[in-house]
């Protein structure tokens, strides 16, 4: 344990009673350069610390003035604020560039003071300096470090913002505060909300024990505008407290760093490059229903007239029975069989229904992209649309690729009716809703409408109303009906909608069909 300097109680102990020498030797240990000079700056006393400092020895020293130390980079209103504050008898601090007897320039960190006889007047200077070149180097580095850490963080095209435990902002970039007005006050508190609500308790768990966590994508809603999507990453870093208190017993402090990216423009080429494969893929499926169609068509129609030919022959086999010679019987016999043949050979041709798979599918999330297919062509038409999602999930087990083909045949139909109307509304209207065992959704335009009468037949292979005065629809139901039967759903025509056409679409909600 360190002594406890004694309570000074002996006159030898007290200021008064110290020896002259104790001074000069205190004087002459110091680490700090010393001197002494007269009323006109000539020294008369130089420690040893000083004549190290200037280079100078003592003999050197003693009888010059303190201006041999003086280089010209010092500007002249430094000396002459320095004079007249110790004119005044204040003592004067500072910062002077002097030169050693080599040459070399050193920064001096230099105090004078004023020495006052009994009278009132300044008899000598007391100057006391040390060199803090390198401390003032370190402190230089330190700050052009910082000024350099700064413009690149302040040129980085990314938002990057530093936060306190309490997430506080307390430093951030240009990136940063043009995001700001784009998203309202302190965007990064907003950001980490939603990565909390999307990460759940991993987020927790990485935040209460300080660990990064990388680039995650994260969309912003934004009242009356279109969505905002940003990847942002989070990194922690520690200080520790500068304060006294914290010398011997360091205190840390933890800082969180957040990084941001728009990635909205990504995010758009991506959803432009998704559009794209799911045109081409509904595009593809559309060619093979379609020769599907045609070849199921082909072989309907052929079968017709092959019965007939069956019938023909049956009757002609019963008059051989009783008794009649038919010798045409027989070739008839042999055209049926090769044309029966021929007719299994185009049955085969028939492609099958693609093999993707069955699984969960969203119909809010379908049907949005059914309207993104028909933009061009809604807004060439001049069309409003309004879409009415289903407030809870609206999920079916289905094919994705044929529940998308379903919907957009609905809606290019649709579109073709409004577009036969020249006047009036040209309004479209797409709405899901969750029932208990199924799952509806309603195509309402404003066209013309169907007829009664046609209600049924607009959905038969081949049937098409195009070019009637009314009632046109387009094509494709039959398309669309096939894959509502297939899913184990329902396709219909309300006829009761008299604003147009209002077409309902059922299917079983997931886990209830399994195709």
């Amino acid at each position: 344990m360190a002594k406890q300097p004694a309570a000074p109680n002996t006159p030898a102990e007290t200021g008064d009673a110290l020896p002259a020498h104790i001074f000069r030797q205190a004087v002459e240990q110091s680490a700090l350069a010393i001197s002494i000079t007269d009323g006109d700056a000539n020294i008369l006393y130089a420690n040893p610390s000083f004549q190290r400092t200037s280079g100078y020895e003592q003999q050197e020293l003693v009888g010059n003035n303190e201006s041999i130390l003086s280089y010209r980079v010092t500007p002249k209103l430094v000396y002459e604020t320095m004079w007249a504050q110790i004119k005044r008898q204040r003592p004067w601090n500072g910062l002077l560039v002097n030169r050693r007897k080599d040459g070399s320039r050193y920064l001096a960190d230099l105090t004078i003071s004023p020495v006052v006889d009994e009278d009132g007047n300044t008899t000598h200077y007391l100057g006391m300096h040390r060199d803090v070149t390198e401390v003032h180097r370190l402190e230089r580095q330190v700050q052009n470090q910082k000024t350099l850490i700064e413009s690149v963080v302040d040129a980085a095209q990314v938002a990057i913002v530093l936060l306190d435990e309490r997430e506080h902002v307390l430093l951030d970039n240009q990136e940063y505060k043009k995001l700001i007005g784009d998203l309202g006050k302190e965007p990064a508190v907003k950001l980490l909300a939603a990565l909390r609500e999307q990460m759940g308790e991993a987020f927790a768990k990485a935040y209460d024990k300080h660990r990064n966590i990388a680039a995650r994508e994260v969309c912003i809603e934004l009242p009356k505008r279109a969505s905002r999507w940003f990847s942002c990453s989070v990194s922690w870093f520690e200080e520790q407290d500068a304060g006294a208190d914290a010398f011997y017993e360091p205190l840390r402090r933890h800082y969180l760093l957040l990084t941001i990216q728009d990635i909205g423009e990504l995010k758009q080429q991506q959803e432009t490059i998704r559009i794209n494969g799911l045109r081409a893929l509904l595009a593809e499926q559309e060619r093979v229903q379609g020769l599907r169609e045609t070849l199921a068509g082909a072989v309907y129609q052929l079968e017709e007239p092959l019965n007939m030919l069956s019938a023909v022959a049956n009757m002609l086999e019963r008059r051989r029975d009783a008794g009649s010679e038919l010798p045409a019987v027989n070739a008839l016999e042999e055209a049926m069989k090769k044309s029966r043949e021929a007719l299994e050979t185009l049955r085969a041709c028939i492609p099958s229904q693609d093999g993707e798979a069955m699984q969960p599918t969203n119909l809010n999330e379908i049907l949005p992209d059914v309207l993104k297919l028909a933009t061009a062509s809604l807004l060439g038409a001049g069309i409003v649309v309004e879409w009415l999602p289903s407030d809870v999930s609206a999920v079916v087990h289905g094919h994705p690729a044929q529940l998308t083909n379903l919907f957009k045949q609905l809606v290019a139909n649709a579109i073709e009716a409004i577009n036969e109307r020249r006047s009036g509304r040209r309004e479209l209207r797409i709405a899901c809703m969750t029932r208990p065992d199924c799952i509806e959704v309603y195509v309402e335009d404003s066209g013309p409408g169907i007829a009664e009468e046609l209600r049924y037949k607009v959905f038969q292979p081949f049937f098409t109303t195009k070019g009637a005065a009314r009632q046109h629809l387009g094509l494709g139901l039959a398309m669309a009906q096939e894959v509502a039967t297939h899913h184990g759903g329902a396709i219909d025509i309300d006829p009761d909608y008299r604003n147009g056409c209002r077409v309902r679409v059922q299917l079983p909600r997931s886990g209830e069909h399994h195709g």
